[in-house]
């Protein structure tokens, strides 16, 4: 292929430095010399076109060779996508089979265990009621006893300040000279008597206010600890505080009369 090329060039250069035919643009060449390089052009041209044909021969050849290789590494790369995407699906539909049967233990036994938790919280609600109860029964009628106690005793100290008063009184009346010191006296006794038994009423009504709102105390104390062991039980918490509470001691704190 290198001596058409060469050849080629030489004809160039014959027929760029040819004498020029006047008034023409033609040109006179040494004919033989061109026949020549023409002769050698025509004999380089065939063993480098074979050549070249078996270059081109060996090209359509790797490119089938290449060709069919790529065909079967596509297929057996398909085959193997095929199977590990059979084998993923597979794989992904057990393991969300595992997860819902997971998922449906964990629902029944958070069940189970809430309804546990909601009959506990409603049996130490209805024991905490009952001692609550039992508690404002007890206070209720100690308050009672001593406000009916105080208020017999203030009776009985009026009526016989009254008593006092009156005989003081009728002794006086007899003494001419001294009624009118006698009945300033009457009255002193008897609106001592009056304010000495509405004293005793005022601290008989103080102690059953007293006695009362240490009670209300309490029950305000038990229901709010109802209301936390509730909001645990619903949020699914520990243990209930009003437990804790009840186990405390706290309902008699404060409550002796």
């Amino acid at each position: 292929m290198y001596r058409v090329f060469e050849a080629l060039d030489e004809l160039g250069a014959i027929v760029e430095e040819a004498r020029s035919v006047p008034m023409t643009a033609g040109c006179v060449v040494p004919r033989g010399d061109v026949l020549e390089l023409l002769d050698d052009v025509k004999d380089a041209i065939p063993g480098d076109l074979d050549d070249a044909q078996d270059v081109l021969d060996q090209r359509d050849k790797l490119i089938g060779d290449a060709r069919m290789h790529a065909d079967t590494m596509v297929g057996e790369a398909t085959a193997e996508a095929d199977s590990t995407l059979a084998h993923a699906r597979s794989e992904a539909d057990r393991v969300l089979s595992e997860a819902k049967s997971a998922a449906d233990r964990m629902v029944a036994e958070a069940q189970s265990h809430s309804g546990q938790l909601l009959s506990d919280a409603t049996a130490e609600a209805e024991r905490i009621g009952s001692a609550a109860h039992r508690e404002y029964e007890s206070v209720t009628g100690r308050a009672h006893a001593e406000a009916e106690r105080m208020i017999e005793s203030g009776n009985a100290n009026y009526e016989r300040s009254v008593a006092e008063g009156i005989a003081e009184q009728q002794r006086l009346v007899s003494e001419t000279e001294v009624v009118q010191a006698a009945r300033a006296e009457s009255e002193r006794v008897i609106d001592a008597a009056h304010a000495e038994s509405d004293r005793l009423r005022g601290e008989c009504d103080v102690y059953v206010d007293n006695k009362l709102a240490e009670f209300e105390e309490l029950l305000t104390g038990t229901i709010r600890s109802v209301n936390r062991g509730r909001q645990q039980l619903r949020t699914g918490a520990g243990v209930h505080d009003y437990a804790e509470h009840v186990r405390r001691g706290d309902f008699g704190t404060g409550m002796a009369v």
